[in-house]
């Protein structure tokens, strides 16, 4: 729901008296730029189904309130344009003690164990536009094929660093960029990256892509990533949707990784030092991944079908971007895999997994705002060190509604429920649920 705030005023006189140099220059940066704060209400239950979880709690509940403030500006006149973005955010623990909490669910570790009463942190992002092209640097939020900020929780994952754009045709549009540290989604402060497992920390993530829009109906995809001294990445994508009759389309979508060591993760000594990857690999710690996923998806009126089958290669385990872990819950992030769901990301070496879900949008039965869905996930051939091969399922569950009229219009309402039971001893079993409300008010 869009609101107008009183605030606009002050707020626009104080960022002009900031401003250096000719009013008219900086007409842009004031009349474009746009404020909002998002609020979020999050609870998060984790049950370890009777079996020990991390700091051998059996349970993780925690239950808090985010305030993502997020100012935008303009861009001040002429050919070469200058901008300035700010995230002030803010997240207020409501319940969840010693016993209940771990420093990666939702809140940073307080001294006694428990989580602290309140976190917070400001991200500031200077930018600049010339022609079809843009250059942000300082705090970034990508969502690419090889980095996702990670939002699974009560405030974001975000990233330190500059990623240009350029738009150089109608259909083609060119990214790069470099990262140097993360700030987790349940952390304040900056950390060095790695993957899942390593314990010394990398200052240099480079990429570059491009994206092609062929036509409408098809997307065509490539990228390059590199993280200094643990691995090489390439991805390659195509996304196509083809118009059966009016109301129904079928939608293909195909990606492919390669990712292979780099640096120090290619020798026995820069593995032993630090620069590893956890899980089962043919070479203990060496990255060696291809993986490869397809999904066909039938959409008809509020009906949504989608089915879908993904493979591992039995080298290492799958592996993205992660953060070195700081003990101040920088644990938490997201891979461009399709199975990359609420328990379990089906990524372990050798894993197949075939997956299919089905939604529904009660918008064709007369009821705006309702959403439901109800997954599958089934991976097999998972390779493990001195033992058989194991397997794992996950359900997953989500209803989502959001008010469309009255004077609450805007609000949304979510459920989250997944259920796991996996062969691989430190998963096993597990029940979570989330809940979240969230709203958006317009500041101008």
């Amino acid at each position: 729901m869009t609101r107008t705030s009183p605030v606009k005023p002050a707020l626009l006189s104080t960022l002009g008296c900031l401003l250096v140099g000719p009013v008219p220059a900086f007409a842009d940066f004031i009349a474009d730029g746009h404020g909002a704060l998002n609020v979020r209400n999050f609870y998060f239950n984790n049950d370890y189904r009777n079996q020990s979880g991390p700091q051998g709690q059996s349970k993780i509940r925690e239950w808090g309130n985010g305030f993502m403030l997020d100012l935008k500006s303009g861009y001040t006149d002429g050919d070469l344009g200058f901008g300035l973005d700010a995230l002030g955010t803010l997240g207020v623990r409501l319940d969840g003690g010693a016993g209940n909490h771990r420093g990666s669910s939702m809140f940073p570790d307080d001294s006694d164990g428990a989580a602290v009463h309140e976190f917070s942190r400001l991200g500031v992002t200077v930018k600049a536009k010339f022609s079809n092209t843009e250059l942000k640097a300082g705090t970034l939020q990508p969502k690419l094929p090889i980095l996702i900020s990670n939002d699974g929780r009560l405030l974001p994952q975000t990233f330190e660093g500059a990623m240009l754009t350029s738009k150089v045709l109608d259909s083609l549009t060119l990214v790069g960029g470099r990262i140097n540290e993360a700030t987790g989604r349940a952390s304040t402060n900056d950390a060095g990256l790695a993957v899942a497992g390593g314990r010394r920390e990398s200052h240099d993530f480079s990429f570059a892509g491009a994206d092609y829009q062929f036509n409408k109906q098809l997307l065509l995809q490539y990228y390059h990533a590199k993280l200094e001294n643990y691995y090489d990445q390439d991805f390659l994508g195509l996304t196509h949707t083809f118009p059966i009759i009016e109301g129904q389309t079928f939608k293909t979508d195909l990606r492919y990784f390669r990712t292979r060591a780099e640096g120090k993760n290619g020798s026995a000594e820069g593995r032993a030092a630090g620069y590893t990857l956890s899980g089962y690999g043919d070479t203990p710690g060496r990255i060696d991944n291809d993986t490869w996923a397809a999904m066909l998806t039938y959409n008809v009126g509020g009906h949504s079908l989608m089915g879908g089958y993904q493979r591992v290669s039995a080298g290492s385990n799958f592996t993205q971007l992660n953060q070195a872990s700081t003990g101040e819950g920088a644990a938490g992030a997201s891979t461009y895999l399709p199975t990359d769901r609420f328990v379990s990301s089906f990524l372990r070496a050798g894993e197949d997994t075939a997956f299919g879900m089905y939604s529904y949008n009660f918008v064709a039965s007369g009821l705006p705002g309702l959403t439901a869905s109800i997954g599958y996930y089934h991976g097999t051939n998972i390779k493990q060190s001195g033992a058989p091969d194991a397997r794992e399922w996950e359900r997953d569950i989500i209803v989502d509604y959001v008010i469309q009229s009255g004077w609450l219009q805007g609000l949304g309402l979510g459920l989250r429920n997944a259920m796991l039971r996996s062969g691989v001893p430190s998963d096993g079993a597990q029940d979570q649920t989330r809940l979240g409300m969230t709203y958006t008010l317009a500041l101008f």
